[in-house]
């Protein structure tokens, strides 16, 4: 699931690098919907393993996989909403102001990456700098957007819908930075269980 995601946060990067952004929203509504299907198998795969009785290590990992994919399904629906506004919102906007975006969107791939990462090596510093990384930047880029948002509102009243979509594009990738850092403390916590 956390590949997709990638795949959604690259097709934006993607777009801003050829300032080209239609066909965005089908393309990372594609993703999503591969994203919906991989949650569904992966429920009815973690139910599987709870009927067979785990016990002890196969058991945490199996509820931590189940509880983080409602995290995971909201990942993507965030980065669905965000492709969306900026297919919308891009060719109206000023380049400072899609910009503005691009930092944000690069650091939550970066979260991505090491998040994966931290998951398939059980490894403990990269799940850490997944919640580093939220805590520390992209909280203070989101307020930095929200910032010039409302700096962009109060200049130009005629340019409201751009700042308040760039505000809601906003608030969307700090939330999808959110449920990153959710899964990365559910994995912390198996990872300092560590096997029995």
């Amino acid at each position: 699931m956390l590949s997709l995601t990638l795949a959604q946060l690259d097709a934006m990067k993607d777009a801003n690098a050829r300032a080209e952004f239609a066909g965005l929203t089908r393309q990372a509504r594609a993703l999503e919907t591969e994203t919906d299907a991989l949650e569904r198998e992966i429920e009815d795969l973690c139910l599987t393993a709870f009927g067979h009785g785990p016990s002890g290590q196969d058991l945490a990992f199996f509820l931590m996989v189940f509880r983080s994919l409602t995290n995971l399904e909201r990942v993507g629906d965030y980065a669905l909403s965000v492709a969306r506004d900026l297919e919308t919102f891009a060719p109206r906007a000023r380049s400072a102001t899609l910009q503005d975006l691009l930092p944000l969107v690069r650091l939550l791939s970066t979260m991505v990456e090491r998040l994966s990462y931290a998951f398939a090596e059980r490894d403990l510093s990269a799940a850490r700098d997944v919640m580093r990384l939220d805590y520390e930047q992209v909280d203070a880029l989101y307020e930095q957007m929200q910032r010039a948002s409302l700096t962009r509102l109060l200049e130009r009243p005629d340019d409201t819908d751009v700042a308040l979509t760039a505000g809601r594009m906003a608030r969307n990738l700090e939330r999808l930075g959110d449920h990153l850092v959710n899964v990365a403390e559910r994995l912390e916590v198996l990872i300092l269980q560590g096997p029995e």
